[in-house]
């Protein structure tokens, strides 16, 4: 096992250089450092303005290739502050981009970890009654239910969550946030209720094929065959042995939770990761939104990993070779 994670390590090591290399291309040679400092200044700036802002930003160098001093290049120094996570300072208002992160990450995470731990717990344990309660009314209606939420998009959810639960029953603010331990729960209720929501369709429709699936095998009818109850089938042999996929779909979305969920933060003013890469993108700030791209692949690589060991967990026939 330590030899297959070495190795897949090793090519994550790799992919992560290639992506720090497509980064460079795109915000190095397809947008220009001149074109950087120009969104930041404005059109009309000044020639030696705009020699000062590249100066202070250290874009002032070679881009790939300096025959003088080979590691004193935009593309050197990218790679070094990325692989070292010295993310250096926004594009926008010149503050760390470090502390902006540490920040917004508490706001994400007060969103996203219950939002997820509520959404996989409900949609398990709801797939898995209706599972067991397979071609019956409630698994005929839900199975309709689903298709429907999975139909509506995120848009709507928030829109129509904002509306009936903050303007017309006013349960909870429509929008803010306060970090306070007594308070924030009231600003994170009701955009955690809509994640919830919004993704129990397609959750719920995936799990209870999985169920299915299990239900239908020979390990199964052994079970009733030798007594057992459909629901102790359920319990004991169903549900333990449909882990695999199910950890598939919930282990890789653990490592996103640290990057916030975009459009919920953007539309109720949570100022979280989501936010902080919106207003990267609406204020052309090129090295935050660089860097969130950056995280995000490292986040995905990591999730990867992490899904392999969790197979071999889950189940003792898993070898990781």
């Amino acid at each position: 096992m330590l030899s297959y994670l070495l190795r897949r390590l090793a090519f994550g090591f790799a992919t992560v250089l290639g992506v720090l290399l497509l980064l460079f291309v795109l915000f190095f040679l397809v947008a220009t450092p001149d074109d950087v400092a120009r969104k930041a200044l404005g059109d009309k700036a000044m020639p030696d303005a705009i020699e000062q802002w590249k100066a202070n930003h250290g874009y002032l160098r070679p881009l790939a290739w300096n025959p003088a001093a080979p590691f004193d290049t935009i593309l050197a120094d990218h790679l070094r502050r990325m692989l070292t996570f010295d993310f250096g300072r926004s594009d926008a208002d010149d503050s760390p981009i470090s502390d902006r992160l540490r920040r917004g990450l508490g706001p994400s995470l007060a969103l996203t970890v219950p939002m997820f731990v509520i959404g996989v717990a409900l949609a398990i344990a709801l797939a898995l009654l209706v599972a067991y309660l397979r071609d019956s009314l409630l698994d005929r209606g839900t199975l309709v239910a689903t298709v429907v939420m999975m139909s509506i998009s995120l848009l709507l959810y928030i829109v129509g969550g904002q509306y009936l639960l903050g303007k017309v029953l006013r349960w909870f603010p429509i929008s803010g946030f306060d970090p306070s331990p007594g308070v924030a729960m009231r600003f994170l209720a009701m955009p955690v209720l809509i994640g919830v929501l919004a993704s129990l369709g397609p959750e719920m429709r995936y799990y209870r094929t999985v169920f299915l699936e299990e239900r239908g095998r020979d390990y199964v009818r052994t079970a009733y065959a030798k007594g057992c109850s459909p629901a102790q089938a359920m319990r004991r042999h169903v549900l333990p042995n449909a882990m695999i996929p199910i950890i598939t779909d919930v282990v890789i979305e653990i490592p996103f939770l640290f990057t916030g969920s975009i459009l919920l933060e953007s539309f109720f003013g949570i100022p979280g990761l989501g936010t902080m890469t919106v207003e990267a993108i609406n204020g052309n700030d090129f090295a935050t939104l660089r860097v969130m791209v950056y995280i995000a692949a490292l986040l995905f690589i990591a999730g990867q990993l992490a899904t392999d060991v969790a197979y071999a967990i889950a189940d003792p026939r898993v070898r990781l070779e």
